[in-house]
C-alpha cells in the first residue's frame, strides 16, 4: 500500500512542467555527456573535463564581481577558458596531468578570491556545487537541444577522422588531418556540454556525466560506432533512472543521477563476457 501511495505521488509529480523540464534537461545532459565521453575518455582528457567543470566557478565569480548575467557569461567562457588550456598544453609541452593540475587549483583559488570581494551571490553554495536539475529552464532545454544537435553532426560528418585521432594520432597525421582545428573544435564542443550542464549537475558532479557512461560503455562495446551509441544511451538512461529516484526518496538530483550511472558501471563490470559481443 505505501508502495503504490509513492508511485502514485511520483507519478503526479511528473506531471509538473518544472519536473517535465528537469527530466528533458536530465536526458539531453546524459545524451551530449556520453556522446563526447566516448572520445574523451579515450583520448585521456577526463581530468581536462573536470578541470573545465571547476573553472566554471571561476566564471560565476567574475560574472557576479562585474554585476553580469552568470547564464550568459559560463558558456563564452568555458570555451574561452578551453581554448586557453589547449595552447597552454600545445606551448608548454609539460605533462597533461600536471598542467591540468595548476589550472585546475589556481581557478578554483582565484574564484574563491574573487568570490570574498561581492556579496551579491545569494544563491546556495551547495546548488553550485552539486546542481540543481529542478532548476532548469525553456531556455536551457532549446540550448541543450541546439548543442546536441552540434555535437551529432560533428561527431556523425567526422566520424572516421575522429576514431583514427583517438586511437592513432600519428596515423592521422601522416594522412595530412588537421589535428590542431580537430581537437579545438573538439574541445570548444566539450567546453559547450560542460557549460550548459553546471546548473544541472553542479560544479563538483559535471565530470562524472562525461567520464562514467563512457566507462561503462567501453565495458560493454567492442566496435567504436556501437560503443559511442551505448555511451550516449548510458547517459540519457542515468539521467532518468537517477530522477526517478530523486523524485521517490526526495534525494538531492545531481547526486541522485550519478549514483546511478556508479551502479550501471559496477553492473558493467560485473556483467557476464557475451555481454561484450554486443558491439561486434
Amino acid at each position: 500500500m505505501m508502495i503504490e501511495t509513492e508511485l502514485t505521488r511520483v507519478v503526479e509529480l511528473f506531471q509538473f512542467p518544472f519536473m517535465q523540464r528537469a527530466l528533458i534537461g536530465g536526458v539531453l545532459t546524459g545524451l551530449m555527456g556520453g556522446l563526447l565521453g566516448s572520445f574523451t575518455i579515450l583520448r585521456q582528457l577526463s581530468f581536462f573535463s573536470d578541470t573545465l567543470g571547476h573553472s566554471a566557478l571561476l566564471g560565476l565569480s567574475l560574472s557576479l564581481l562585474f554585476g553580469l548575467d552568470s547564464s550568459a557569461v559560463l558558456l563564452p567562457f568555458a570555451v574561452v577558458f578551453a581554448l586557453a588550456v589547449v595552447y597552454l598544453l600545445e606551448r608548454t609541452q609539460l605533462w597533461t596531468d600536471a598542467l591540468l593540475n595548476i589550472v585546475y587549483s589556481s581557478s578554483l583559488a582565484i574564484a574563491i578570491v574573487v568570490l570574498s570581494f561581492t556579496d551579491r551571490y545569494q544563491g546556495g553554495i551547495e546548488s553550485l556545487l552539486f546542481g540543481d536539475i529542478l532548476a532548469i529552464q525553456n531556455l536551457d532545454i532549446v540550448l541543450g537541444f541546439i548543442l546536441l544537435v552540434g555535437c551529432i553532426a560533428f561527431v556523425g560528418l567526422t566520424m572516421q577522422t575522429q576514431i583514427l585521432l583517438t586511437l592513432h594520432e600519428p596515423m592521422a597525421i601522416a594522412r595530412g588531418v588537421a589535428i590542431s582545428a580537430h581537437r579545438r573544435v573538439f574541445v570548444v564542443l566539450l567546453a559547450l556540454v560542460v557549460g550548459v550542464s553546471i546548473k544541472a549537475i553542479g560544479v563538483l558532479l559535471v565530470s562524472a556525466f562525461i567520464v562514467i557512461p563512457a566507462c561503462a560503455a567501453r565495458l560493454l562495446g567492442r566496435n567504436f560506432a556501437t560503443y559511442t551509441l551505448i555511451s550516449a544511451g548510458l547517459g540519457a538512461l542515468s539521467a532518468i533512472g537517477g530522477i526517478v529516484l530523486s523524485a521517490f526518496f526526495d534525494l538531492p538530483s545531481g547526486p541522485s543521477i550519478v549514483v546511478t550511472q556508479l551502479t550501471i558501471f559496477l553492473a558493467a563490470i560485473v556483467a557476464p563476457s557475451k555481454s561484450k559481443l554486443l558491439a561486434q
